[in-house]
């Protein structure tokens, strides 16, 4: 799975070698959207479709589903981060949402070991007691994030920048290791981060209070499909299934610790957890199936 895997599918309506139609989802290159991407794949190959998967950075994503070459996107993080990306695809073609994956929202956040009477809200950084002991560079993740975008604004707005501070852009594990690398000897560091995310299943981080409002309220993860694919793969009962797909942060920080910390691929983790917990398919395939059915065989199928 990567990068190469953009140009997997091309027509607009394929069939696989066995005849079964084929969905063709873009998924942002991060491990909690791979995880989450995993677990809706494996929803839709239990309703008799296959699913190819490619893979490309956040707004790249969106650009795709405008052109036609994805049907759908997940998991789109609406209305703040990826809204402006989802009405650049609206001018182009209608687009429908379904679904609550999780509710993300964007942080800034310290080790918990940093003393909240010190440091309480990003206003606080300035202090110079805590700037003795902060270390200066802020490790983000990449382009087009909304934590990114949300973050280099902080920077100007609170004067980090001129205060000394660095905010650099990097790979979801630049960012990882710059923190784990100051929370193994107790080094005082800021992460910008999200919910969900494996880090916060593994370690207890406060996040930072904003009181200039700059890090966008919180999101709706969703399954965003082009409207005319979407009805011409799913019928009434299937788009109904998809748009019973609700998980939660807690969930989706879960599946993406199995994936970082428990060696196990993203459709390990998908299938393993349908499995544990056969009550939520069951749930979702309501519209389609007796609910009393066993289904968590098919989720591994």
């Amino acid at each position: 799975m990567g990068m190469s895997s953009q140009n997997e599918s091309t027509s607009l309506n394929s069939k696989s070698a066995q005849g079964e139609q084929v969905i063709r989802m873009g998924v942002t290159d991060l491990s909690f959207h791979r995880v989450t991407a995993a677990v809706v794949a494996q929803v839709i190959r239990v309703m008799g479709k296959e699913v190819q998967r490619s893979y490309a950075l956040h707004e790249a994503n969106f650009d795709r589903l405008g052109e036609g070459k994805v049907d759908m996107v997940c998991s789109a993080w609406l209305p703040h981060s990826h809204g402006i990306y989802r009405q650049h695809v609206e001018e182009r073609v209608p687009t429908q949402q379904l679904g609550l994956h999780y509710e993300p929202y964007a942080l800034w956040g310290v080790p918990d070991y940093v003393p909240a009477e010190l440091v309480s809200s990003i206003e606080d950084l300035l202090k110079p007691e805590v700037q003795q002991r902060m270390r200066p560079t802020i490790q983000g993740i990449g382009e087009g994030a909304g934590i990114t975008r949300f973050s280099k604004n902080i920077m100007v707005q609170y004067g980090l920048t001129a205060a000394g501070y660095q905010f650099k852009t990097g790979t979801q594990a630049d960012c990882v290791a710059a923190f784990e690398s100051a929370a193994a000897v107790n080094d005082w560091v800021i992460v910008p981060l999200w919910h969900p995310q494996f880090l916060h299943h593994q370690y207890r981080i406060r996040e930072l209070q904003d009181p200039r409002g700059l890090l966008g309220g919180k999101d709706k993860a969703v399954l965003l499909a082009r409207k005319v694919e979407l009805t011409r793969n799913f019928s009434p009962e299937q788009i109904k299934v998809l748009d019973n797909i609700v998980m939660s942060n807690q969930i989706v920080a879960e599946l993406d610790y199995a994936v970082n910390r428990q060696g196990m691929t993203e459709d390990e983790a998908a299938a393993n957890w349908l499995m544990t917990n056969p009550q939520h398919l069951t749930a979702w395939l309501a519209p389609l199936l007796d609910p009393t059915k066993t289904l968590s065989h098919q989720a591994t199928s």
